[in-house]
Order: structure tokens, then C-alpha cells, then sequence
């Protein structure tokens, strides 16, 4: 019985990557092309999310920083996930709360022509929310990753890359998979000459 439940969810997960291909493969590419742009001026890339994004974000601003495709040596790219100085962010949240955690950074760390990708399956986590305003309010470019409604992020975004789901799970497998793909693309781009 359990083996069957896990193959339904296998290929309910392999469904909504099927269909995440026709829905985000264009905002993606915007995205790569975006963070390209940044990085070609100077520019970095910041990364911020709670719970399992959080840990997309650090695995993704890994990615960068260090490689993706082995095969093509390359410098390290600009990017730090906001969700990794637990110093900062049990200070700020002690003194402060939690809600601006990830805008106080932007704030400081932040330049214009920098980008900020805030990850939220609902839309609507309110600390990405206030990062991307502080982005905003700064001149950065905000790239949002989140579920099919977009939630609040639609509307504090310049490029929204909504997975075709409401099932959290398959977001965030969809999230980590076009994460990969943009720095696959990133790293292909900066190549060319």
C-alpha cells in the first residue's frame, strides 16, 4: 500500500515539473539574464526565504559562489543567501522581531543594480515581503519564487517565476530544480564574450 502512495506523489511531483517547463522556462531565462546583467555591472546577488527556502537559498547562493557544472572552471559569482549569520538574526529578532530580519540586510549590504531573489511557496511570507520592499526602496531588482498564485510577491516583484502548484512540497522541488537551471544558464552566459 505505502508504495503505491509514494509512487502517486512521485508522479504528481513529476507533473508539476512537466508543467512547470511550459509556465517558468521564459521568466527563468529572465532571471538568468537579470542576474547576469547585475553580476556584468559589479553586482551580487541576494537570496532569502524561511523554513525549507531558507535552505534553498543557502544551497543556491552555494552554488554560485563556488560551481555548478564542474566541467567549465569559472571565478566564483557574487551571491549571499540573507538566512546564514544566525548572530544577526537572533540579535535583530531578539530586539526587533523577525519581520525585518531580511530587509535590515538588504538595507545594509544591499547596492544599487543588485538583486534580490526572495523565495516564498505561499507569496505572501512576511520578512521576504519586507525584503523586497527595502530592495525596491534601494534600486535592486527583486526576482520572487513562489507558488501558482504569486500571492503578495506579485506585486513587490520585477520578475515573478510562479511553479504551477499549491502543493508545498512541489514547489519547493520545483524551486531548487529552476534554481539549478538558472545558474546552469548564468554560468553559460558570463562564459560568452
Amino acid at each position: 500500500m505505502s508504495d503505491i502512495m509514494i509512487s502517486e506523489i512521485l508522479h504528481r511531483s513529476a507533473e508539476v515539473k512537466n508543467k512547470m517547463i511550459s509556465v517558468c522556462a521564459v521568466p527563468a531565462e529572465q532571471a538568468a539574464q537579470m542576474i547576469v546583467a547585475s553580476m556584468r555591472k559589479g553586482g551580487k546577488l541576494m537570496l532569502c526565504g524561511n523554513g525549507g527556502s531558507a535552505g534553498d537559498s543557502q544551497h543556491l547562493a552555494a552554488e554560485f559562489v563556488e560551481i555548478l557544472d564542474h566541467t567549465k572552471p569559472r571565478p566564483g559569482l557574487p551571491a549571499l543567501s540573507l538566512t546564514t549569520d544566525t548572530s544577526f538574526l537572533t540579535a535583530y529578532a531578539n530586539d526587533f522581531g523577525f519581520e525585518d530580519v531580511f530587509a535590515r540586510q538588504v538595507e545594509a549590504l544591499g547596492e544599487p543594480g543588485d538583486v534580490l531573489l526572495g523565495i516564498s511557496t505561499s507569496g505572501n511570507a512576511k520578512n521576504v515581503l519586507a525584503a523586497a520592499k527595502a530592495a525596491k526602496d534601494n534600486q535592486i531588482s527583486v526576482i520572487a519564487f513562489t507558488g501558482e498564485t504569486g500571492g503578495q510577491m506579485a506585486d513587490f516583484s520585477d520578475l515573478l517565476v510562479a511553479i504551477p502548484s499549491r502543493i508545498m512540497m512541489h514547489i519547493q522541488e520545483c524551486h531548487i530544480a529552476l534554481g539549478h537551471a538558472i545558474i546552469a544558464r548564468v554560468e553559460t552566459l558570463l562564459s560568452e564574450k
